[in-house]
């Protein structure tokens, strides 16, 4: 019987470093270590990783994955972000993402992905209207499609050199934040080479209000999924007061998980009905040294457990 358990259960659970204020930004505050971090991550019961920033964790090959192995933690990918719609942006990009993908396949991990995205917060008025993009703020769609195209190069290079996967992560204060412009990425990108990391808090506070039929629209292209709620009550004092994205972030704009707007459970039940075989992983964005992160960590996977994850 308990055998019978353990085969029907393929979805796993992993967490990010980001949940412990690890971030791809240039940001005051404590951050914590690569150990204690792997060390609560294992202690809240999650069984793999990402990445993290770039010399967060060894970049020696044989350190990264004794440390790992000493957790018992699987690595599952590495965010990227590269500035998509800057031509000269993007040769140093393909260098950064085929430097962290050969980390990843020297240590032993040829299955994890390149988490690929724009260079989200660098641009000060996408920052500014993170959460609140409209039609005025979209760049033309020549722009999109010069974004759609640089994204699949990168992942034909990581691809032709590695053999490993690229998925685009959309996300708020960047390029591809909103669903309309989800929908430009995946159109004007070839959908063998390039899929989808589909993040529940970022499509909703792009101003997404059906993450179950956006899934079901495109899971074929959807090869990485992270979990994260949204206060829609933060994001929208967020534009009473004018916040910028780190703003809501420092605001709980994503909260814990079942505690904000994103339906996990229906989500959960789709994906098993697709066949979805991968990982989740739960990402809840702090700032560095904002909350307590471990407490986090077990309380969402505490609300996983109770939706049968």
């Amino acid at each position: 019987m308990h055998q019978n358990i353990i085969e029907k259960q393929t979805i796993k659970v992993a967490n990010a470093p980001c949940s412990w204020g690890v971030l791809e930004f240039e940001l005051e505050g404590e951050k914590k270590g690569f150990e204690q971090v792997l060390d609560e991550m294992k202690a809240a019961g999650y069984t793999g990783t990402e990445l993290g920033d770039w010399g967060f964790m060894p970049p020696d090959p044989v350190e990264l994955r004794a440390a790992l192995q000493k957790r018992e933690l699987n690595l599952l990918g590495a965010f990227v972000p590269v500035a998509l719609v800057k031509p000269e942006a993007q040769a140093e990009g393909i260098e950064r993402a085929l430097r962290t993908a050969g980390l990843m396949h020297a240590a032993g991990y040829p299955n994890a992905f390149i988490v690929l995205a724009d260079e989200n917060g660098s641009v000060p008025e996408r920052t500014k209207k993170a959460g609140r993009v409209e039609l005025a703020d979209l760049l033309d769609r020549e722009s999109y499609r010069l974004i759609a195209k640089n994204a699949e190069s990168l992942a034909r290079a990581v691809k032709a050199k590695y053999g490993m996967r690229t998925v685009f992560h959309h996300h708020g204060a960047g390029y591809v934040e909103t669903p309309q412009e989800m929908e430009w990425l995946l159109e004007g990108s070839d959908s063998s080479v390039l899929g989808l990391c589909f993040d529940t808090g970022h499509y909703m506070l792009g101003g997404g209000t059906d993450p179950v039929g956006f899934i079901k629209k495109h899971f074929d292209r959807i090869w990485h999924v992270h979990f994260k709620d949204f206060d829609p009550l933060v994001r929208d004092k967020a534009a009473k007061e004018n916040w910028d994205y780190f703003q809501s972030v420092q605001n709980g704009v994503f909260c814990e998980l079942g505690k904000g707007a994103v339906p996990f459970e229906s989500i959960k039940n789709l994906l098993q009905e697709e066949g979805y075989k991968d990982w989740i992983v739960v990402e809840q964005d702090v700032l560095p040294g904002m909350g307590q992160p471990l407490e986090c960590a077990r309380k969402n996977r505490e609300y996983l457990a109770s939706i049968q994850l």
